[in-house]
């Protein structure tokens, strides 16, 4: 299979915002192809890490067939003003979007008509309304909030509009995947991956190291007495950074993680985390491998006035690459943005 066909495979939908675009669609939709259904909502589950609802469809025959209906999730749309009350079981809608690969009767939606007549639309163009509710225009802010410089790092960070993807292969379609310096082997690795097969994040898996700070919610930088913890509110993920001697000591003995064992130091302003023992087995959701022998260096520099975090994430892992890889992406300060539950859910395929 050559880069380009096997990209096409994986191309993500897009929707309104690369940032919001973390779970690869398209591995079990067909991202080239829209259908449009009309029924009654039988079912709603307001949920991570997709929001759900069934229709209940007439088919030619006029018999009621059920339609599986997903979208994104709550962390995402919530945050554009998409809410929980916007529609109830009972309520007719009509939906347009993307049929799955295996089953044409479920749908990721693009498109949502309410009973008053007002459209979700969930990127793209609308369908039928001019009255619309569109995540486009309810996206994170560019630019974040300078008024406590005092803070420095510790606050919770927003991923906004401009902020930078930091994996741009799992937003870009027709990704070049020359740019990385991979090794054969890793090469080898990449082209034999197949995303529906293979996705590391299937059934609620939760992300390790480095993919999970791809993470688009927010993240929480809070002080424990010797250590700093990460929040981020993907997978309720929470990453300890050991900050004294006794913790850089204890690299040796530490077991491999997930999220690996972080020990932090500061230059300046700039908080420098290193972190090995990383068991994750993933550079990216997309099929770069990463062995447990990686080092992992990231620096955390917020500006002066606080309304930015830059990021600069260095890997090294001479089983993967041939040289270091620099990932580079940053955050805003949003002072009424807080971390949510994830509380992510199977859901059945």
């Amino acid at each position: 299979m050559t880069m380009t066909k096997r990209w096409y495979v994986l191309v993500l939908w897009l929707c309104a915002s690369a940032v919001e675009a973390h779970h690869s669609v398209s591995a079990w939709f067909d991202t080239t192809s829209m259908v449009e259904v009309e029924g009654r909502v039988t079912d709603f589950r307001w949920q991570n890490p997709h929001v759900m609802f069934t229709l209940e469809v007439a088919d030619a025959a006029g018999a009621a067939v059920p339609w599986a209906i997903e979208t994104l999730s709550i962390s995402g749309i919530s945050r554009w003003g998409i809410t929980q009350d916007l529609f109830k079981v009972g309520d007719r809608l009509r939906v347009a979007g993307n049929p799955a690969r295996k089953d044409s009767r479920n749908i990721f939606v693009r498109n949502i008509l309410l009973p008053g007549g007002r459209e979700i639309v969930l990127g793209g163009a609308a369908r039928w309304s001019n009255d619309t509710l569109r995540g486009s225009e309810l996206l994170q802010a560019k630019e974040g909030d300078g008024s406590r410089p005092d803070l420095g790092l510790f606050r919770t960070w927003s991923t906004g509009s401009a902020n930078g993807v930091l994996f741009p292969e799992a937003v870009t379609a027709n990704f070049d995947f020359g740019k990385y310096p991979l090794t054969p082997a890793a090469r080898a690795v990449l082209m034999k991956y197949d995303f529906a097969a293979d996705d590391p994040t299937a059934d609620c898996k939760p992300k390790g190291m480095p993919t999970i700070m791809e993470q688009p919610y927010p993240m929480q930088v809070v002080q424990s007495g010797a250590t700093l913890e990460f929040r981020l509110e993907e997978y309720d993920s929470r990453r300890i950074v050991h900050m004294d001697a006794t913790g850089a000591a204890a690299v040796a003995n530490a077991p491999p993680s997930l999220l690996g064992y972080s020990v932090g130091r500061w230059d300046g302003a700039t908080l420098v985390v290193t972190t090995t023992k990383s068991s994750w087995g993933h550079f990216d959701s997309v099929g770069i491998p990463l062995t447990k022998d990686a080092v992992l260096v990231e620096r955390f520099t917020p500006s002066a006035d606080g309304a930015r975090l830059d990021y600069v994430l260095t890997v090294t892992d001479a089983a993967t690459f041939t040289r270091p890889v620099e990932l580079r992406k940053s955050w805003i300060w949003r002072p009424e943005v807080s971390i949510g539950k994830f509380e992510c859910q199977r859901a059945a395929r």
